[in-house]
């Protein structure tokens, strides 16, 4: 049997390291344990990291993804890092007001903007 490949990009700025999501849809358990194997590798890599995750692609999701991103959280955390999300679907992001974890997470419109906050801290 074929090891499952996320469908991810990672790109590497002065100020971030940015994951793309290039799946319009994340719903089945396999992909997202193969995005948390993916996701976490690069984290472990980079203490401090400041993670920035591009939802651009994404359309529909499973609620497992918003437990996967509560435990990227947790972990960069751990390791002194800082997370941000941005490029969300309206959909999802309705879910993510009815779930709260517009308070739970820093969202961004964009990249840019995601990437720029991490540089505008103290």
């Amino acid at each position: 049997m074929a090891a499952i490949q996320p469908r991810i990009s990672v790109a590497y700025t002065n100020d971030a390291t940015v994951i793309a999501f290039t799946d319009e849809r994340i719903l089945e358990d396999i992909d997202v344990r193969a995005l948390r194997e993916a996701v976490e590798s690069v984290v472990e890599q980079a203490p401090r990291i400041h993670l920035v995750l591009d939802f651009r692609h994404v359309k529909f999701l499973s609620s497992a993804v918003l437990g996967l991103l509560i435990r990227i959280s947790k972990r960069v955390y751990e390791q002194e890092g800082e997370l941000r999300l941005c490029n969300i679907h309206p959909g999802i992001y309705e879910v993510f007001k009815i779930t709260r974890l517009t308070n739970v997470f820093e969202i961004y419109e964009d990249v840019e903007r995601a990437t720029r906050s991490f540089s505008s801290r103290p």
